[in-house]
């Protein structure tokens, strides 16, 4: 929370944002590291490992990139190189983390929760950077974690763990890679608007494959339980 609270309000008068959001803009990053504190905090022993600790600097590049966001989503523009690099940033640190946890054997689910949070805040912020310019639908790639989250306290089910595919993985990687590239200033808008609209495209597919395979699992799994019961 310190580290951003310097390096944002660094960011923010450094880019001379309008004073009049600079509250709203460090606002904005506070939530990121706020969700990412607690995921620390709710864990059971509350400990960090190594891995944590680099996803914990990538939480406070993500918050310094939703800080800089902020003043352009009301003045209506892209946010500029800050937020460019800010958030490439934090996107190449996301291969760091995971080969971390490899080398120190330090892996855990609590670790891989906070990952995925901190990748979608990166995939939310860069959708809003993204907005002004590409156009409101590019929200729906910032989102769509977030509504399958909330879809899974309607539906259990869709709370189960997912087997690691690497097309997944792929596909999430590219989300906040088309985005960069339709925000970096000098890339023509009809490329980027054709990666962000790809990613969408492939992201829509990947979460709907998901659905599709967690609802047949359960309804196997369903199926095998009554008949057991049938026969007890």
């Amino acid at each position: 929370m310190a580290c951003f609270l310097v390096s944002g309000s660094w960011i923010l008068t450094a880019t001379r944002a309008d004073a009049t959001y600079f509250l709203a803009a460090i606002g904005a990053g506070l939530a990121v590291l706020a969700n990412a504190a607690a995921s620390i905090f709710n864990r059971k022993p509350r400990l960090t490992t190594a891995a944590d600790r680099v996803t914990l600097v990538r939480a406070v590049l993500v918050a310094s990139c939703a800080a800089t966001t902020v003043p352009a989503l009301f003045s209506g523009t892209a946010p500029g190189m800050p937020g460019v690099v800010l958030g490439g940033a934090a996107f190449i640190l996301d291969a760091v983390d995971g080969a971390v946890a490899r080398r120190l054997a330090c892996a855990s689910p609590a670790g891989g929760r906070l990952d995925v949070q901190t990748d979608a805040a990166l995939v939310l912020v860069l959708s809003c950077a993204a907005a002004p310019t590409v156009g409101p639908w590019v929200l729906v790639i910032g989102l769509m974690w977030y509504a399958f989250v909330a879809a899974g306290w309607f539906r259990p089910q869709l709370k189960r763990t997912l087997p690691v595919k690497r097309l997944r993985k792929v596909i999430g990687a590219f989300q906040p890679f088309a985005l960069l590239v339709a925000l970096t200033p000098g890339v023509p808008g009809g490329i980027g608007k054709a990666a962000v609209a790809l990613a969408l495209v492939t992201l829509v597919a990947s979460f709907g494959r998901d659905v599709v395979e967690l609802e047949q699992s359960h309804r196997k799994w369903t199926g095998r339980h009554s008949s057991t019961e049938l026969v007890n």
